[in-house]
């Protein structure tokens, strides 16, 4: 983990997120509890626990963290900030289906370590657990990768129930409906961090709205890791992350052409070909949710 940390620091990322919660506790002996009945099967299987827990909105698995469990979480953020320093804001998410007053308990535990916030604790329909949940915590909340356009926003803008909102301007609604979700929330003193886990060409048409939003903190990126990332697209420098930040391209359009061999070389072994059909995506399989 340290190594990992000091890694992203060296590159020039200003701003770090990990996960945080009940996946990293079900091998645990003692750090959770649940009813048993609502989660079948052998108890150190793993596996087929995280899957059924994954079937349910989060306030109805009844799953707890008992104090170790809030402990050994704690003491993995303290590892954390140990590595990083004081200075750099660190962000946590995928802290699994807990509910409000676990989030809470949680979240109070965590406040020493100074987070830049605390992402999905509770699916987004939710409007009054997140009310419930920001009034309780010192630490900034936030929500939204799920979230399709401004409509689907208003409800926890205007109950003022988070801090943050995370659009996903792949699925929120594209580059000028993201921009006019991040206006909404400035109206309302909230301000919005972009969620992305997809390739260059996305991230690029974020970078463009985030770079015309004045409340945009940060852009997520999963891929630092992944070599020829870089490589799907062109007519930009590379590495395309300079120093932790993207300069954002001034050519025609969203600024870069597609490599399309590259595209080809690594499409996924399931895939059909290029650009073809994803109806495997409509299946059951896919655990395509309207919540995370």
């Amino acid at each position: 983990m340290g190594y990992q940390l000091k890694d992203r620091l060296e590159r020039g990322f200003t701003i770090l997120k990990m996960d945080l919660g009940v996946n990293q506790l079900i091998a645990e002996p003692g750090a959770l509890s649940w009813p048993q009945g609502m989660l079948p099967g052998d108890p150190e299987d793993k596996l087929e626990r995280m899957l059924n827990m994954q079937t349910l909105m989060h306030p109805f698995t009844h799953v707890r963290l008992t104090p170790k469990g809030i402990d050994l979480l704690c003491d993995y953020v303290a590892q954390v900030r140990a590595v990083v320093g004081d200075q750099v804001p660190i962000a946590a998410d995928h802290f699994g289906h807990i509910g409000v007053d676990d989030c809470i308990r949680l979240g109070q535990a965590l406040e020493p370590y100074n987070l830049a916030w605390l992402e999905d604790l509770v699916p987004w329909q939710y409007t009054d657990a997140w009310v419930q949940i920001e009034r309780a915590l010192h630490t900034p909340v936030c929500t939204g990768e799920d979230i399709y356009l401004r409509d689907g926003f208003k409800p926890l803008l205007e109950a003022h129930a988070v801090n943050v909102i995370h659009p996903d301007m792949a699925t929120s609604g594209g580059i000028l409906e993201t921009k006019r979700i991040g206006d909404l929330a400035q109206e309302y003193g909230i301000s919005m961090a972009l969620h992305m886990a997809g390739t260059p060409i996305s991230t690029m048409a974020s970078v463009h709205c985030a770079a015309a939003t004045e409340n945009f903190i940060a852009l997520e990126h999963h891929f630092t890791d992944v070599p020829f990332w870089n490589d799907f697209i062109d007519g930009l420098p590379k590495p395309i992350i300079q120093n932790g930040f993207i300069p954002v391209p001034e050519g025609p359009g969203l600024g870069f052409s597609i490599n399309e061999d590259v595209i080809r070389e690594h499409l996924v072994p399931w895939d059909r070909g290029f650009f073809a059909p994803t109806t495997e995506w409509d299946e059951q399989h896919s655990h395509d949710r309207l919540w995370s």
